[in-house]
């Protein structure tokens, strides 16, 4: 197999998505995926600094093709956009210019994998406010990398997933705030997170995947003495999944809804592969107690393969030389599988 090519949007430049994404990437085997760092030259020849790697293995092209054929060791850098000032990139100390410079550096990512020069787009982690901030055409609207590149792609649907060696999750809302919740749960949106669950699972060799779905209510709502969700939207939306996973052939089991104390429990023992949960929070905790640091963000239903850290810009921990590079080792790992199935 030819290797995986890889897009990386590096995050803020202040945190450590710079850090991670060199010291991960230094790291890939050529046979198997090279990189194309989307970002500003500057600030990962400083990353490579703090992670002890080589500051000239990285260089400027002046497109995506050109960094597929570099000689072995080098990687390419494309910078959208004028070089950042030092004021700019300074550890924890984000900027509008830097904010801009993010969502500028997501959005050349994702453009480059749609247009086919590139294989998966695995994202460094971003800081909202300063996105939101920053007065880039768009940014006030942004709330995270999965509601913007389903809008950037036109994307009919998309679902957040995690993906970890511990536990598997998927959510059926994503960054709402908890009163908007409820009224948000759908039988389409549970059919769809646990339809993409499905789908993420036999991509990742799951032949028969076993799906759990977590109840929004305490003990799954006790038959709707303890709120309706679960009768009128869960119940349904499982119904809606078992077929679509037939219609496409693949031959996974669902079961409930189940509380989601136990469900979660039971998905991280192994005894179900993955386990759709209804609200950020109800996924995330779980994730992060049995994963955090190694997990993988992974946005399900778009049109290209997009993973990432499951983890912030780590503003405190910036310019240190301490970041921990195994989430994005992992999120390259998992954009290298999803690629060549």
């Amino acid at each position: 197999m030819k290797p995986a090519r890889l897009a990386i949007s590096i995050g803020c430049p202040c945190g450590v998505g710079p850090e991670v994404s060199v010291a991960a990437a230094s790291d890939l085997s050529p046979r198997s995926a090279r990189a194309l760092f989307v970002g500003d030259l500057g600030a990962i020849r400083a990353a490579a600094r703090l992670a002890g790697v080589a500051e000239d293995r990285f260089v400027v092209v002046p497109a995506a093709t050109d960094a597929w054929d570099l000689p072995r060791g080098l990687m390419g850098v494309l910078q959208p956009g004028a070089a950042l000032a030092l004021r700019d990139r300074a550890p924890g100390r984000p900027t509008r210019a830097s904010g801009a410079a993010q969502l500028a550096w997501v959005d050349a990512a994702c453009d480059l994998v749609r247009r086919g020069d590139a294989d998966a787009l695995v994202t460094g982690p971003v800081s909202k406010d300063a996105i939101a901030g920053s007065g880039a055409p768009g940014s006030r609207a942004f709330l995270g990398h999965t509601e913007h590149l389903q809008r950037r792609l036109r994307a009919r649907e998309v679902v957040m997933a995690f993906y970890g060696e511990g536990l598997v999750t998927s959510l059926v809302t994503t960054h709402l705030p908890l009163a908007s919740v409820p009224r948000a749960i759908t039988p389409a949106a549970v059919a769809r997170a646990t339809f993409w669950l499905g789908d993420l699972l036999a991509r990742a060799g799951r032949k028969s995947p076993r799906i759990v779905v977590c109840g929004l209510n305490p003990h799954a709502g006790e038959a709707g003495r303890l709120g309706h969700q679960e009768v009128r939207a869960v119940t349904p939306g499982i119904a809606r999944a078992r077929t679509r996973l037939a219609r496409e052939k693949i031959r996974a089991t669902v079961t409930g809804p189940v509380p989601a104390e136990s469900a979660l429990r039971l998905a991280a023992a192994g005894t179900f592969d993955g386990a759709v949960a209804m609200y950020h929070d109800q996924a995330t905790i779980a994730m992060k107690l049995t994963s955090f640091g190694e997990a993988v963000n992974v946005s399900l239903g778009l049109p290209i393969v997009r993973t990432s850290v499951d983890h912030g810009t780590a503003y405190d921990r910036a310019g240190k030389g301490t970041a921990d590079p195994r989430g994005m080792h992992e999120a390259l790992a998992l954009a290298v599988r999803l690629v060549r199935r």
